[in-house]
């Protein structure tokens, strides 16, 4: 496909938004545009051109305050300075959340990456940055059964990485001090792309749990 019919794509995508979706939630974009932002929740995704958060958490414009990037990294404090890290200070100093989400998903191409790291040898910025994954990947194969699948291996890893960048999070100054003020609470969550299921380890947790599973249970007591 040429580069000029994906502009094209892009424009009809735009057009459509402006008269199938803005036109009908016209007051609310309206509002949206004559009120400062509040979000309720910082959301450090993946990049993966798959991976939509407001879709999946049916949020409206002004509800969640994105980060993405390759792995849903969130590199410690003062190791890679940088925009994930003024993203963190800004949406908690500034725009004071209530939430963060770190949300991996399945069939992360940076998780596969990590289990073949000769994938990215031509890449070496992508090389560099899939460091903050490297302690996942450690726990990942120190635990992994010898008869274990490739694809619950890249499972587990996923989740052992969410975990492991909830934990890089929590050594960020303005994280770390909302968290002492019960000001902020934290959850990973691992998002299976095929089956729209949500799992999540909420906050302090190891353990992911469905959401549509917690919803059954609930509707049964």
């Amino acid at each position: 496909m040429s580069e000029e019919s994906v502009l094209d794509r892009l424009k009809q995508g735009a057009r459509r938004f402006q008269t199938e979706v803005h036109a009908k939630r016209r007051e609310e974009y309206r509002l949206a545009a004559t009120t400062p932002q509040r979000p309720h929740t910082l959301i450090i995704a993946c990049a993966d051109s798959r991976v939509d958060v407001e879709t999946i958490t049916s949020s409206r414009p002004g509800d969640v305050f994105v980060a993405r990037n390759i792995g849903n990294m969130v590199p410690a404090y003062g190791e890679m300075l940088g925009g994930v890290s003024a993203v963190i200070e800004y949406a908690v100093s500034g725009l004071k959340v209530q939430h963060i989400v770190v949300c991996g998903h399945s069939d992360c191409g940076a998780m596969k990456a990590l289990l073949d790291p000769e994938s990215t040898a031509a890449m070496p910025t992508v090389t560099t940055w899939l460091r903050n994954g490297k302690a996942a990947l450690t726990v990942t194969e120190s635990s992994a059964a010898k008869d274990e699948r490739p694809s619950e291996r890249l499972r587990r890893l996923t989740e052992q990485n969410v975990l492991m960048q909830v934990a890089h999070l929590r050594t960020h100054p303005s994280v770390a001090g909302a968290l002492v003020r019960e000001e902020l609470s934290i959850s990973g969550w691992f998002y299976d792309i095929g089956s729209g299921d949500i799992r999540i380890a909420e906050d302090g947790q190891s353990h992911f749990h469905s959401v549509s599973e917690e919803a059954a249970t609930e509707e049964h007591l």
